[in-house]
């Protein structure tokens, strides 16, 4: 099933399948290609529209009655820590933080390998050989870098604890994808590496740091919520999250325009080519 715009690029949805986040319901995505010299100027704009980046292709939940998937971005200005992340800082003050360029390295992808095994070990990415993890790293044709977290004490020998694949976007930092030491759970390192890349932003001057999707009722997605400042992708526009209680997760057979409608209200560059459908 395809559906176009005038303007390139062409979006496509993908058939319906079980959703990863809430239990009894089905998720379908709309999606694109990336790749070209326009690539970076469409990643920019679709993620300010709730696209989220994965290799050379970016998509954005579109399920039939449901619309529990939003987009969440911290506002890196007015974000204050709370007193439980001030601690996962201070915690973690031993961690050092290297950035590199997105290539993928036996180190990386033992670690992935055991936070997969102790995290999710029936999800979707549970079978990923090195080759396929080297593609998710390294398959990148707009600005993108591995952010490393290193630990290092007197009694134990440098290991890589933390590792962050990341976009460089015109209006902040997308975090693609993270994974961690599943047996250090204590540092709460995913809470820390989200930390980071708000400080991060907050020197490079870049007013947002894009999360991911966060969804109500799911548990896994939960602590997104927790930090301050933090906007969602709702009805087309960005929204505060004042009160995460107060969204709903129930779906509704009038919850999502059909496609074609969808489409049609996307927002692309100006200087994007146009192609013929």
């Amino acid at each position: 099933m395809r559906h176009s715009l005038p303007l390139a690029p062409q979006f496509y949805v993908t058939a319906p399948q079980p959703c990863p986040y809430l239990d009894g319901r089905m998720e379908r995505k709309l999606f694109t290609s990336l790749a070209g010299d326009h690539a970076k100027m469409l990643n920019d704009s679709l993620s300010k529209q709730g696209f989220r980046r994965s290799q050379n292709v970016l998509y954005r939940p579109s399920c039939t009655d449901c619309s529990a998937c939003m987009s969440a971005r911290v506002r890196v200005a007015d974000f204050v820590p709370s007193k439980s992340q001030r601690r996962i800082m201070r915690r973690n003050k031993d961690l050092s933080r290297e950035a590199t360029s997105p290539w993928a390295t036996e180190d990386q992808y033992s670690l992935f390998r055991r936070y997969l095994d102790a995290r999710h070990a029936h999800g979707g990415m549970a079978d990923m050989d090195i080759f396929e993890f080297a593609a998710m790293i390294e398959e990148t044709p707009i600005r993108s870098r591995v952010i490393e977290y290193w630990h290092e004490t007197e009694d134990a020998p440098k290991s890589l604890a933390a590792v962050c694949l990341t976009d460089v976007l015109d209006d902040g930092l997308s975090m693609v994808y993270s994974f961690y030491e599943p047996e250090m759970a204590r540092n709460s390192f995913g809470t820390h590496i989200i930390l980071d890349h708000i400080e991060i932003a907050r020197e490079a001057g870049l007013p947002y740091v894009y999360l991911g999707y966060w969804v109500p009722g799911s548990p896994k997605m939960a602590y997104k919520a927790n930090f301050s400042a933090l906007e969602i992708y709702q009805g087309g526009e960005w929204r505060d999250l004042k009160n995460p209680n107060a969204v709903s997760a129930d779906p509704h057979p009038l919850s999502n325009d059909p496609i074609a409608e969808q489409v049609a209200k996307i927002h692309l560059p100006d200087s994007l080519p146009t192609t013929q459908v």
